[in-house]
């Protein structure tokens, strides 16, 4: 992004709001609130963070939304309701990065389905592939740990000044991030009914430990990938 000199603008993010509309699916606003809708269905850039379940006071009362933020030719907020299709959507798709492809530009694309609903499909502008997810399972995921997990995961992962962070807030971090893997298997876990005997014992026979604490975070993301299968399958 370049910086331009002299008179323009005030530097502040642009908000972008998501909405099913006939020709459009998602919108800007003017200072007079008026829509100032978007026709391109897709935004390319840095995804630098994620804030989940924010309490908004709108027209229509108090709302849950989620921003994500996102770095392109200026900083954009895109804007979504927390419960809505394109919240859920976003959440799955960025649950399917790593931490390596997070750091490099990506392509946010909205796709309209039927009445007012919006779809979010992610998609690497390098290779022009879509980087696919999961939506069968939608109705048995626990979307405020998936929204908890996303957010640490973005927050963590974005970090410009690296340098200037501290070991110990990083270290924080992380132990969050571990948490809310936790708490996931929690949720699967109280759906197969697993006694804390059979979870030990899993863990044993499969990584040697006896405990989710001792796991790292790839061997606890295959462990709930397991847990996933099984409450699918049951």
């Amino acid at each position: 992004m370049q910086i331009k000199l002299g008179f323009g603008a005030i530097p502040k993010p642009q908000y972008v709001f998501v909405s099913r509309e006939p020709d459009y699916c998602w919108y800007m606003l003017a200072e007079d609130e008026k829509r100032i809708p978007i026709y391109d269905k897709a935004l390319t850039g840095v995804i630098t963070g994620i804030e989940v379940n924010k309490k908004i006071e709108t027209k229509f009362g108090a709302a849950e939304k989620n921003d994500l933020y996102i770095l392109a030719d200026k900083p954009y907020i895109i804007r979504s309701g927390s419960d809505s299709y394109f919240s859920k959507t976003l959440l799955l798709s960025l649950d399917v990065l790593t931490s390596e492809q997070l750091l490099k530009p990506l392509t946010v694309t909205v796709t309209p389905g039927d009445k007012t609903v919006v779809f979010c499909k992610i998609y690497d502008p390098f290779t022009y592939r879509s980087l696919g997810f999961i939506w069968d399972e939608h109705k048995e995921i626990n979307w405020q740990v998936l929204a908890q997990k996303i957010s640490l995961k973005l927050n963590l992962n974005y970090q410009p000044n690296h340098q200037e962070s501290t070991e110990i807030s990083a270290n924080t971090t992380t132990d969050k991030i571990h948490e809310g893997f936790i708490a996931e298997t929690d949720t699967y876990l109280a759906q197969l009914n697993w006694t804390p005997e059979q979870g030990k014992e899993y863990l044993q026979q499969t990584y040697g430990k006896r405990s989710r604490l001792q796991l790292t975070d790839t061997e606890i993301q295959e462990f709930i990938d397991y847990l996933k299968l099984q409450v699918t399958t049951k």
